[in-house]
């Protein structure tokens, strides 16, 4: 009988170690997306960086433009926004997308909008890596695609 219930113990041990390195396998691919990135949109040059939220999901902040005063030396402004209280954000600071998830079965981070401050809009979003290494974002409004490439810096 002792024997048994070792044994049982045994197995209940293992299934719960394979779980956990399982699962912290999907963890390892999913947080993949974390780091800083560079990309170019409309002429702008800009830096992003991804972080993990408390949540499990991710959310994208540009941290840096080229061009972020304008010919007066005034700091860009997020006017476009549609949130009206988000219009006096610097263009430098301004949050691309939040509550970004990973999905397994597709290998892709989705579930969220992108904010593409340049026309004001907000686009389901889909993220996935090319196979140089890129982070392909993918936005779609109404049946119309673009997608934008950003080169990480490190991850």
């Amino acid at each position: 009988m002792k024997c048994i219930k070792l044994i049982t113990m045994l197995i209940v041990t293992l299934f719960c170690a394979n779980f956990a390195v399982a699962q912290n396998a999907l963890n390892n691919r999913a947080d993949n997306i974390v780091g800083t990135y560079e990309g170019v949109q409309e002429g702008y040059k800009f830096k992003a960086k991804i972080v993990k939220l408390t949540d499990g999901s991710y959310r994208g902040q540009v941290f840096w433009m080229e061009k972020d005063r304008d010919e007066q030396g005034n700091k860009l402004l997020d006017t476009k926004n549609p949130d009206r209280s988000l219009r006096s954000t610097p263009a430098d600071r301004v949050v691309l997308f939040s509550g970004l998830t990973y999905d397994e079965k597709r290998h892709e981070w989705n579930g969220c909008k992108i904010y593409d401050p340049i026309r004001g809009i907000r686009a389901k979003m889909v993220a996935t890596f090319t196979a140089d290494g890129q982070l392909r974002i993918k936005g779609s409004l109404l049946g119309i695609s673009e997608s934008v490439y950003w080169k990480p810096l490190n991850r």
